[in-house]
C-alpha cells in the first residue's frame, strides 16, 4: 500500500489541470525494477519477447473493450513502453484552451 512518508513519490501531474477532460495523453509504462522484460533491440530492430507481445496485444485490444479510446502512436522498448491515447468520454468536454483533431490516423 502506498505510504507519502515512505515512498517519497511526487507526481508530474500538472497543477490544476482537469485530467477527467477529452484530449490527448502521452503514457509511459515501466517494467518493475526496469528489467528489460518485453525484448531485445537487435541491429536497431526491437525484437518482442513473448511478455513484449502481451503488451502489444493488449494495447491494441483497448479500442474494442474501452469506446472513448482512440490509440495513435506507441512502441515497446525493452523495459517500458510508450503510447499516445485520446480519449473521447463526451460532446462538449474537450479542454477549451485545445484545438484537438481527435480523428484516429489510417
Amino acid at each position: 500500500m502506498f505510504n507519502p512518508d515512505q515512498h517519497h513519490r511526487r507526481s508530474i501531474r500538472l497543477k490544476g489541470f482537469d485530467y477527467s477532460l477529452d484530449g490527448g495523453y502521452c503514457i509511459t509504462i515501466c517494467s518493475h525494477e526496469k528489467k528489460c522484460l518485453f525484448g531485445r533491440i537487435e541491429q536497431d530492430k526491437m525484437l518482442l519477447s513473448e511478455l513484449g507481445k502481451i503488451v502489444e496485444s493488449e494495447w491494441l485490444k483497448s479500442t474494442k473493450i474501452r469506446k472513448e479510446v482512440i490509440l495513435d502512436e506507441y512502441v515497446v522498448m525493452p523495459n517500458h513502453f510508450h503510447a499516445i491515447v485520446y480519449f473521447r468520454r463526451g460532446l462538449g468536454r474537450t479542454p477549451k484552451t485545445s484545438r484537438l483533431d481527435l480523428t484516429p490516423k489510417t
